[in-house]
């Protein structure tokens, strides 16, 4: 704690002190939407209304402990830690497919049994993705389509593990994210280009591939058409976010969570948002995401270092990416698919995650103010 202390009188203390509160107040939020949101379904399967609650906060506890600990973390020794990480992810995606240690759940194995608890790899694989690009792009740059090749062949395949599982809304987030990092880069407009014929190419085969996904496509363009099978879940959410009206119908006064929405605890939370708290409500929160993000960025661009920004650009970009798709898939803006809402939706790897990715934000922001305060006394 003493290094982020030293972030106080220094012009760009307040950056980190808004993106904890920001980390811990959407946090804290999701606490509260979690147990109103599964404390019925929790009550009727596992006899404690706290039981999705109680194993969150857990996990929030250890991801405030990892933010703290990475924000006092130097992140130059990230570079030297870029292999095992990109390593580890890998051999993390792999091993969800050996029966015995892949956990399969409404048909995708996206999960590990730990014995104890479970884990998601998926969410460790995405920041171990930008971690490994960020120290190669910034010593290599994405300037020519031969420097883009490392980066667009991991990223391949860690889509490729993920599509095995299947698990296409991290598919799209880690494709998204890895476009961005090329931007980011120095990818021209023509390697762009050059990338979209085959991407294009590849998504009505990835639709083929799997039915379900023909399915969703269908039913987010006419929900109506199939109430009660692959429609029935959007339905559901514009009830969620219609019944809430402008200032909700009250915290805990849910009706979608008495198991008419799937999902309400994790990848529909942001309905029962809408729902108790409104309109105003859900605005507050993208507001909040909005900041997340703006003050990320301005970490990124206030770097002092290539290889810092690109790191802080990159987590940012997962956290906008991840938490736009989610949003627009609740309301109806997007075709659905199973993505949670950073911060706020039930699942203990992705907030572990989540907030040690704000810790290393927050320890590059505490070079850049170090780095000031430096700056300002040989003046």
């Amino acid at each position: 704690m003493r290094n982020l202390s030293t972030l106080k009188g220094n012009p760009n203390n307040y950056a980190a002190i808004r993106l904890i509160v920001c980390t811990l107040s959407l946090s804290l939020l999701g606490l509260l939407m979690l147990y109103s949101a599964s404390s019925y379904s929790a009550h009727l399967t596992y006899g404690d209304a706290f039981y999705f609650v109680k194993k969150q906060a857990i996990a929030l506890f250890i991801g405030v402990v990892c933010m703290f600990a990475l924000a006092n973390f130097k992140i130059e020794k990230l570079i030297k830690l870029r292999y095992p990480i990109l390593i580890v992810s890998f051999v993390l995606l792999i091993i969800i497919f050996i029966p015995a240690v892949g956990v399969e759940n409404y048909g995708a194995k996206r999960w590990i049994n730990l014995g104890f608890m479970t884990m998601q790899p998926s969410e460790v694989a995405k920041f171990g993705y930008v971690i490994f690009c960020a120290a190669y792009i910034s010593k290599k740059g994405t300037h020519t389509f031969k420097n883009m090749l490392p980066v667009l062949l991991i990223g391949a395949a860690i889509c490729v593990l993920l599509m095995l599982e299947p698990n296409m809304s991290i598919t799209i987030c880690v494709g998204a994210v890895m476009l961005m990092l090329l931007f980011a880069g120095g990818a021209k407009a023509k390697h762009f280009a050059t990338l979209f014929v085959p991407t294009a190419a590849l998504i009505p085969v990835m639709i083929i591939m799997e039915p379900y996904r023909l399915q969703r496509i269908m039913a987010f363009i006419d929900p109506w058409a199939a109430p009660k099978a692959e429609g029935y879940q959007l339905i559901q959410s514009y009830y969620a976010l219609g019944s809430g009206g402008f200032f909700g119908v009250g915290l805990f006064n849910s009706r979608q969570k008495y198991l008419f929405l799937p999902f309400a605890e994790s990848d529909f939370i942001f309905s029962i948002i809408g729902e108790e708290l409104g309109f105003i409500g859900c605005v507050a929160v993208i507001l909040v995401f909005l900041y997340m993000i703006y003050l990320g960025y301005s970490i990124a661009s206030k770097a002092n270092s290539r290889y810092a920004a690109i790191l802080a650009f990159g987590i940012t970009s997962i956290i906008a990416v991840q938490s736009v798709l989610n949003i627009a898939v609740v309301s109806g803006a997007v075709p659905p698919t199973g993505l949670p809402l950073p911060f706020l939706s039930y699942g203990g790897s992705s907030l572990v995650c989540f907030t040690s990715a704000i810790g290393i934000l927050l320890s590059i922001c505490r070079h850049n103010c170090d780095t000031l305060v430096i700056k300002n006394h040989s003046m």
